[in-house]
């Protein structure tokens, strides 16, 4: 019978859609030369080269081997009665959401203008750093595929090169953060804000400091990518604040949007 599985992938078949995964995964044209990104897509980045960092957290991104051999990941329309015979509660596995806030945030204009850094973390606390040049499938399909090969694989490298475009780091989140980073956790529960008022605050003349150039340090937004719950302080104690930018609930790529079109404002970027 079909059960979850948590196999390494020693015990896992060969995946025969591999090089079209790697090709949907292509990397996106590099950004154009006046922005801050670094030729070596590998390399570490500098402090202040993503003045914008975002965290996808609680994403529910788990496996599941098949009765034909093959591991899919595991959804609430297609694995519902599987979740129901395991007693899990099939509301709560939608990585259609992690999907959505992905697309809204490798797509917006600010990461094309290599200002923007995106990591996520599944609800397994498996930790994933996601390079900016990375293209994501379309369909869930596709993107559900990749994402059983990055969790199997550890790394997902571009088709025909060397270059690294999702690949497992070592946790807690906060070793990967530069030092000074402030950060942010989104949440209906937090402080509410204009998304112009709040990217005016992170990002605006009264956030320059002499420590860093004469320029606001780089801001770190921890995002829900759950279906039920909310980022909480408990889970990160090294958050400045939570807030709000709207009074009425928003899906995760609505709100990413809301923030990213401000700071993009805020920043001079079309």
């Amino acid at each position: 019978s079909t059960t979850l599985s948590t196999k390494t992938r020693k015990n896992m078949p060969k995946n025969k859609n591999k090089r079209k995964a790697d090709e949907i995964a292509a990397p996106a044209p590099a950004p154009a030369p006046d922005s801050d990104s670094d030729d070596d897509s590998d390399a570490e980045a500098s402090p202040h080269q993503h003045p914008v960092i975002v965290l996808l957290d609680q994403a529910r991104l788990e496996t599941v081997k098949t009765k034909r051999g093959d591991f899919e990941i595991v959804n609430c329309d297609d694995h519902r009665d599987l979740l129901r015979k395991n007693k899990k509660d099939y509301k709560e596995f939608r990585p259609d959401i992690a999907h959505q806030e992905l697309l809204a945030l490798i797509d917006s204009p600010l990461n094309k203008a290599g200002k923007l850094k995106v990591y996520m973390r599944t609800h397994k606390n498996v930790l994933v750093d996601i390079n900016p040049q990375v293209r994501f499938p379309r369909t869930f399909k596709r993107f559900s595929g990749l994402m059983v090969q990055l969790l199997h694989k550890m790394k997902i490298k571009a088709s025909g090169t060397d270059t690294t475009l999702l690949k497992v780091i070592k946790n807690p989140f906060h070793n990967h953060l530069p030092a000074g980073t402030r950060v942010y956790g989104m949440s209906r529960t937090g402080t509410l804000y204009k998304p112009d008022a709040l990217a005016e605050r992170l990002y605006g003349e009264a956030a320059k400091s002499e420590a860093n150039g004469g320029k606001p340090g780089p801001v770190c937004f921890i995002i829900g990518a759950m279906a039920t719950g909310h980022i909480t302080i408990d889970e990160h104690p090294y958050i400045t604040e939570m807030f709000a930018i709207s009074e009425y609930p928003l899906s995760g790529a609505c709100a990413i949007a809301r923030i990213l079109g401000a700071v993009e404002s805020q920043m001079g970027i079309i």
